[in-house]
């Protein structure tokens, strides 16, 4: 069976304006002049959405959501639907991300409820998994995410488009990242765990690394076992550095 291709997203967070969409018209063309060996995708907030898609129209750069609700409409004020993520242009969807998990209190059961939804949809879903710092220490960390990836998978996934990424809670935003034996020990154990839940269509998803990925780290990070591209935060929001990591792909 082919393995998908690498995919490098990048998650803007709350971050970005109209005038950041200069970045993005620079990364297109870049690409253009370069064509990427990997799936290249921005995940802006939901105001840019359709903008960034706009931008982005007849090149390679893909567009997602950061979030979505499990619900296709309702009275949930300054949420969105995954209907209305792909009405405004996107393709894919970032869900579970520890921010979520920790800042909103979002359940493996929800999380799985939003997959279901983003698929119905027809988005791609990228679902986040990840174990904390006192998680890390006391040895836990494998048992952590293996059983994330086991509660946040709905069954309605077998035979879906999706990624994994796993990022360790202690290494967002702090400039640390494990060893590349922890990140091959992590996804190792997620690509087994998504095989024993899907059998050889497990072997499939790529299985993407974030947390402090930057061009300086990069390439030794990507040429790991079973790392099939990287979630990038804000070295995402630059065009210059978001092409460092492409081409490190």
């Amino acid at each position: 069976m082919t393995k998908a291709r690498p995919m490098i997203a990048g998650n803007w967070k709350m971050n970005g304006l109209s005038s950041d969409l200069d970045e993005v018209r620079a990364l297109t063309a870049a690409m253009e002049l370069r064509v990427p060996a990997c799936r290249v995708i921005i995940c802006p907030p939901a105001s840019l959405i359709e903008r960034l898609s706009t931008a982005a129209e007849g090149s390679r750069l893909e567009v997602g959501g950061q979030d979505c609700r499990p619900e296709r409409q309702g009275a949930f004020t300054g949420d969105v639907s995954a209907e209305m993520l792909a009405d405004a242009g996107a393709s894919l969807v970032i869900l579970g991300h520890s921010e979520r998990r920790a800042g909103f209190g979002e359940t493996d059961a929800l999380v799985a409820a939003k997959v279901e939804a983003s698929v119905q949809a027809g988005l791609e879903p990228i679902i986040c998994v990840g174990e904390t710092l006192a998680e890390r220490e006391s040895g836990h960390a494998v048992g952590v995410v293996t059983a994330q990836v086991r509660q946040s998978l709905p069954a309605s996934l077998a035979g879906a488009p999706f990624a994994i990424a796993y990022e360790p809670v202690w290494a967002i935003g702090t400039g640390l990242t494990p060893s590349i034996d922890q990140i091959e020990e992590i996804h190792s154990a997620i690509r087994s765990t998504l095989v024993e839940l899907f059998g050889d269509p497990g072997l499939q998803p790529p299985i993407l690394y974030g947390g402090s990925v930057k061009p300086t780290n990069a390439k030794d990070i990507l040429q790991a076992l079973e790392v099939g591209g990287a979630l990038v935060g804000g070295a995402s929001l630059k065009a210059k550095d978001f092409l460092a990591i492409i081409e490190a792909a």
